[in-house]
This record gives structure tokens, sequence and C-alpha cells, in this order.
């Protein structure tokens, strides 16, 4: 995701479900309330009760740094929570450079020199903004730890720190000149990079044999019951089925038989004109935040971004993109079945059948949780097979009830309110306004949903809600605490077998629990972790999130207030045991970054990491901005990277 929670409505979370039904915020205090009355959590605290229990600020107690012992299976000595210009990370281990924005991806890729940038050039080196990352090993089918692919999403463009005299803040990106514009063009999209672990260094391979750069250029299919439609054509393509490149590319997954899915999120700051209130489209765009103005100035120079000349092209964004990584060749495909809306990643599960679900989340304010159930099972020894499996299935939006339960509630064109009497004479249509789909549906309104990720050991699903500032107390019940959630939470789905090898993840009926929620004990009403968590151990706006193999989990975070004087990071838990949500910050990012995507090699011994936007800090520009991280070079700018974290004795991290 991008920037702060009181930034965005600028760029990207405008708010723009006009009547959210009942929140999450007033389900969980329901819900948290009834669990402490019938476990007895906020009593004096029996053993039975500490191995699962979150508590609140009135019982947490802060421990020493670093710590020793305890309930917690993490080894390594935590961090002090604090603000600087570099990145820190726990004592024991070791941060290496891996990639930096504009290091050659292809051959030919020029030197990177930031006062000297071309969209030729930009378009063969590494992308800005990393976000999502994942490590596919070489060669393919192996499980090597130490030769692989990243392949790396490029979010969004700092064009105040990208060029030298254009200014400050966001309103900088309105500035661009048209060949300005083409760089950040070349910015966006994704790259694929070999890698290899040398005498216990990562380094990128440039020009390697399957390195790729993917970019607003890219041709591209569109697939799905989408494709064609007559809302997706455009005077460059008439017939609907092809689109040039992707972007606003955020959190991402991978499938079992071995693609990328990598996940279009905030594509509405990109285009803009007066079509955006007056034209047939108008209703449409106006759910997903589309405005007369666009953050970007590339509709002032290139057609496909202004709407009085393209009405439909925003319409060919806001899906799911699949692709190849060992085949560089290979047209990546806009799986239109997984619906439209501002997708923070698609993350996979293998059901008890066999057929493969995708959590994701939209990425905005009082919008919704979806899932995506294949209609046929994988084919683990045919990978042709499941070429198309994204092209047919069920897309589900959640409801969260007090008692415990979810329901999965199917978003399918003749069923319920999805009917031609509520505009809607297609699956097409359902799936190109999938937010308003679910708005009839009476999908539950969530507090930013962005990463979704599945525990491999456990088989729960963990939901990483980053904020929601302008939730009311009119919005919520009388009991909740937290009319104001500036610090987020984070929510665990329980399919039926969870736990066993007999796991449901198409079930349309779930649990769910609240894992913790964020903010500093004793300072911010609700704060609820691990009654042991120590006075470092509390984070705020969990972003995306990961798993090592013995299933504890790892949060990188994405915008702690201003005020509240801590850096971005990675935070890790047991989730289970006496240490379950006992949080121990393990990294900590340079000031003005969020930190993005973190990914473990099959073996738990590096732990790649993406660092988002150093330097985005209020008055940051290319001449001065509030970093220079990684190079610290006077006279340039800061540059988003992927570094890997591993452990100075070869271990594994986290112990």
């Amino acid at each position: 995701m991008t920037a702060r929670d009181d930034d965005l409505p600028e760029i990207e979370d405008i708010g723009s479900n006009p009547a959210p039904d009942r929140p999450i915020g007033e389900l969980i205090e329901a819900r948290l309330t009834r669990r402490a009355a019938l476990r007895g959590i906020a009593g004096a605290g029996a053993a039975a009760a500490l191995s699962e229990a979150l508590v609140s600020e009135a019982t947490a107690q802060p421990l020493s740094v670093p710590r020793e012992g305890g309930p917690s299976t993490l080894t390594f000595p935590e961090l002090r929570q604090g603000l600087s210009q570099t990145h820190r990370v726990a004592d024991g281990y070791e941060v290496q450079m891996v990639i930096r924005w504009g290091d050659p991806v292809l051959d030919g890729a020029p030197a990177y020199d930031p006062r000297n940038l071309t969209a030729e050039g930009q378009a063969r080196q590494f992308g800005y903004n990393c976000d999502y990352l994942d490590y596919f090993p070489l060669p393919a089918g192996s499980r090597s730890s130490e030769h692989g692919l990243l392949c790396v999403n490029h979010e969004y463009t700092n064009t105040n720190l990208m060029f030298a005299g254009i200014g400050e803040g966001r309103a900088a990106r309105g500035r661009t000149t048209r060949e300005q514009a083409a760089v950040e063009i070349a910015a966006h999209g994704m790259s694929v990079v070999e890698v290899r672990k040398e005498n216990g260094t990562w380094r990128s391979v440039p020009g390697g044999r399957l390195n790729r750069r993917i970019t607003m250029e890219t041709p591209m299919r569109i697939s799905g019951p989408a494709a064609g439609h007559a809302r997706l054509r455009t005077n460059a393509d008439p017939t609907g089925t092809r689109v040039l490149g992707t972007l606003n590319n955020c959190a991402g997954g991978n499938t079992p038989w071995g693609t990328v899915i990598t996940a279009e999120e905030n594509f509405n700051s990109y285009f803009g004109g007066a079509a955006a209130e007056t034209g047939p489209e108008a209703a449409n765009y106006r759910r997903y935040g589309i405005q007369r103005d666009a953050t970007y100035a590339w509709g002032r120079h290139f057609d496909r971004f202004n709407l009085d000349r393209e009405p439909n092209e925003p319409n060919r964004f806001g899906w799911i993109v699949e692709f190849d990584p060992y085949d560089p060749e290979s047209v990546p495909v806009k799986r239109t079945a997984l619906g439209r809306f501002k997708h923070e990643g698609a993350t996979h599960a293998i059901s008890h059948d066999g057929r493969v679900v995708f959590y994701s989340g939209d990425d905005e304010r009082f919008d919704y949780l979806y899932k995506f159930v294949t209609a046929r099972p994988w084919n683990p020894n045919d990978r042709a097979a499941n070429r198309d499996l994204l092209d047919e299935g069920t897309l589900y939006v959640a409801k969260f009830e007090e008692r415990g339960v979810m329901r999965w509630l199917p978003l399918v064109f003749g069923e319920g309110p999805l009917t031609q009497a509520n505009g809607f004479a297609s699956q097409a249509d359902v799936l190109i306004e999938a937010r308003r789909a679910a708005d009839l549906l009476g999908a539950t309104p969530m507090d930013r949903p962005e990463d979704v990720e599945t525990n491999p050991v456990n088989g729960r699903v963990y939901v990483m809600l980053t904020n929601n500032s302008r939730r009311t107390a009119q919005q919520v019940g009388p009991a909740n605490p937290r009319a104001n959630n500036v610090h987020g939470h984070i929510v665990e789905v329980i399919p039926p077998g969870a736990g066993t090898n007999r796991v449901d993840h198409t079930a349309t009926e779930a649990r769910w629990e609240v894992f913790l929620l964020a903010g500093k004990p004793g300072i911010d009403a609700g704060a609820r972790y691990h009654r042991a968590t120590s006075d470092q151990g509390w984070l705020s706006c969990p972003d995306n999130v990961a798993f090592d193999t013995k299933g504890r989990i790892w949060i990188s975070t994405d915008g702690a207030p201003d005020n509240a004087g801590i850096a971005d990071g990675i935070w890790a838990a047991d989730t289970a045991g006496h240490g379950r949500a006992l949080t121990r910050l393990f990294f900590q990012a340079p000031t003005g970054a969020e930190v993005c995507g973190p990914r473990f090699t099959p073996d738990d011994r590096t732990l790649f990491l993406a660092i988002q936007h150093p330097g985005e800090d209020a008055g940051s520009t290319f001449e001065r901005p509030s970093t220079r991280w990684p190079d610290f070079k006077e006279g340039e700018p800061p540059r988003p990277s992927v570094v890997a974290i591993v452990k100075r004795d070869g271990g594994e991290i986290g112990g």
C-alpha cells in the first residue's frame, strides 16, 4: 500500500463506499467483550487463558530489551523502537542490498543517473517503489534457497523524489512533462530478476536469461467472463480482449502451478476527465474513486489516461494479472473472474478437494474482503492443465457476524439482488462493478483490508486491516472504543478443518477471531496483545504478512502516525501456544519508508523485504530528501530497494 493514512484521500483511499453497513470495528468490540466474558481474560489470568488471550492496555507489562526467555519461541533480541535515516535489524543479523531503483535488469540498461532519466532506460532498469515480492527457486521445481528469481511489483512513483526541480509533495505529480510522465510509466509494473547467494551474500544478476520488465507498454490478454465486454472496448482495442500493461501493482501472490499473481490496486489515480462526472460510466467510476482531476498528469500527455478520449480505459484495470516467471516471452493475462476492485494481493490456499482458493482485500476504508474458488481442482501432474484454471469459479465477499461466525456471499449474476433490476445485465457487469455488487449483498465494511494470507501450518487465514481514521462514533456501537482506528488490527479467519490436513477453504461459513488490535498499550484505547508484550513490541498499521515454516507470523507495517514516534518495520510472533500474539520488533525501515512483501526462502535462512518510498516525509524533495537511503550519496535521492536479511551464523531467521 502507499503512504500514511491521513494522506491517503489525496490519491487512493477516498472512502467511496456511500453507505457502509455495520462495520468490522463494531463487531470486533462485541466479539472481544463476549470472549472476555467466556474466558475470563480481564481477570487475574489463568494459565489456560494466557496461551490464547489478547489483553488490554491495562494488563500489558513492559519488559526490558533485549528480552531473554519468556513464552515466545523467537530467539532474536528485540530492537528498540525509534526513527532513523537508515534501517536497523536485530543483533545477530545483517541486511544485504539486493537491488535498487535504477539498477540494471535487462541487457543494455544504462547506468543509474537520477539527473538523466529516460523512459527507454527505465524500461530496462529496476522500477520504482517495490511492493509485493516473491521468490521462485531455480531450476524450476526445485527448493533451492540460494538461486532463484525475485518477482517484484512497482506500485507507484514519488515524483517529488524522482525529478529535480519539480517541488515537494504529491502535487508534484501534476507537474510532469511528457518525458517525465513517460519515465514514470516505465517505472511502474514489475521486475523479474535472477538472484544468487554466493559466499553468504545475495546479489542480483543483471541481464539474467529469465530477467524481465513488465510495464504499462507490455501487451496482455484479458480473459474470463468480462473479456470482450463492450465496457472494456477502446479505440486501441475494439475487441475488449487486449490491453497494454498493468499499474499500481501492490501486493500479490503465486499459484500452486508456479505462476505469479499480481494485484492492481489504486488504478483510480491515473485517469481523469469530465467523463468521470458526466459520462455513461460516471456512477461506476465514482464508486472506484475516479475523479475529473487525476492525481498524475499522464492524461495531459497520453490519450489512454484521458476519459474524454478513452472513457472505458479504467475498466481494464483493477484486476488480477497472472504470468509465468519462468518464461520471459509469456503473455500476462488479466483474470476477470476474480473481480475488479482495489486488489491488495491474491494469495492462495489449496482446499481439501484440490480446488484452489484465492483471498484478496479491497484496500479502502469501508470496503470488503473477498475470496475466489476455482470451479475444478488443480492438476499437480500437468502444469498446462492449470493454464486457464482462474477463468472459471465463484467470487465471494465476506459478511462477519457478532457470534464469531462469518459467511461468504457469492457474487453471481441472477442471484439475490444481482439482477437486471439493479443494473447488472451479465456476470461481466457483476465483476466489473464488484464493489457495487458487494454493497447490495450487505458485505461487512472493513478497515482497509490489505494483505490476506493463509498460515501453512494451522490453515487459518490472517487479514491485515491497516487502519480507518474516518470511522466515527456514529458508525460503531457504544461499546466500541476504536471509532478512530488509526492503528489497525488483524482478524483471524478459521475455515472448517483448520488445524487438520482437510481444511475446507471452499466452505461458505467459517469462524473468526481477533489476533491483535494494534496501537500502544496504555496510550491507545483498545490496544490488545499478549500480556507479555514488551514496550518495544507494539505495532501500528499492519500491512503485509508472511509465515515461516514453523507457522510464525511476520508482520510488516505501513503508516504509523507521525506522532507515534516509531518507524514502520517487521514484527514477529507465534500464532499458537503460550507465545501467541506476543509480537517482537525485528527490523525497522528508514524514515518515510514502509516495509512490504516479506518473503522467506524455502529453508527459512533468508528473509527478503521490499523497502518502499524511503524519504516519503512532509517537505521531502529530490534536492532535500529526509534520507538518502540506501547509498547516502550527496546530491542523490533515496532509492526504493529490495534487501535480504540473513543470520550471521547462517541459521534460520527467528531461531
